[in-house]
């Protein structure tokens, strides 16, 4: 996928001067690099893949609010907020729906999920309380990723086993198919090999495509399980 391919969601920062470009979020390469390009999404799952404090949760929580998700994560239909830490750059950002898609969106934070089931509860929505950290997370996606719309997820792979993540695969295969688009962070070599998903490394450099065999992140996992030793024995230094 290029960058500059017709998509079904485009992001779009409609006021950029009014960001000091010496100040966060301006000074983390990918934030500027959307500031001044844009983002149009390929249809399907994108990834956003990179080291922490790269700024996928920060693109993609734009990206969220953007489209009228909570920052702390839910539907279009209810705005939960315990404490805000998001960054202005939400609220600068435009994002353009292609013809045919659903005005209906989930955005599942990692950090916020808890609170987020109380809220949702508290309006009458399932108990995820109940369930185990990662059988929630599974039954979330599946309860809420369905048909087109524009789901935002961000590490959902941090409550997961190795079966769960495959798990969440399955779901976002089946949402494709039925026509939904997944914006993702996430640090997960598992994930990010999703048949047909784009792959988005984010670094010093900003943004790039990536093939799943190019990127750092599976480059360190491989070469860690090869020899554990070569990595372990420095951490007594």
């Amino acid at each position: 996928m290029r960058l500059d391919q017709p998509s079904v969601v485009r992001l779009d920062v409609t006021e950029p001067g009014s960001l000091p470009p010496d100040r966060w979020p301006l000074t983390v390469p990918a934030v500027a690099q959307f500031v001044a390009k844009g983002l149009p999404l390929a249809p399907g799952v994108t990834f956003l893949v990179g080291d922490n404090g790269s700024g996928k949760s920060t693109l993609v929580e734009a990206a969220a609010a953007a489209y009228g998700l909570s920052p702390e994560g839910g539907t279009i239909h209810g705005q939960h907020s315990t404490r805000a830490t998001e960054s202005p750059l939400g609220s600068l950002v435009h994002a353009q729906r292609g013809v045919g898609t659903r005005r209906w969106g989930f955005f599942l934070r990692a950090e916020t999920m808890h609170s987020w089931y109380t809220f949702s509860e508290q309006l009458g929505g399932p108990r995820f309380h109940e369930l185990s950290h990662g059988e929630s997370f599974l039954a979330v996606v599946r309860h809420y990723l369905t048909g087109p719309g524009f789901y935002v997820l961000d590490e959902p792979e941090a409550a997961l086993s190795f079966e769960g993540t495959m798990g969440l695969m399955v779901t976002l295969t089946d949402v494709v198919a039925a026509g939904g688009q997944v914006l993702c962070a996430t640090h997960s070599p598992i994930l990010a090999a999703l048949p047909g998903a784009t792959l988005l490394e984010v670094g010093d450099w900003g943004l790039r495509e990536a093939s799943w065999d190019d990127l750092d992140l599976v480059r360190h996992w491989k070469t860690f399980f090869a020899s554990p030793q070569n990595y372990l024995r420095h951490l007594a230094d």
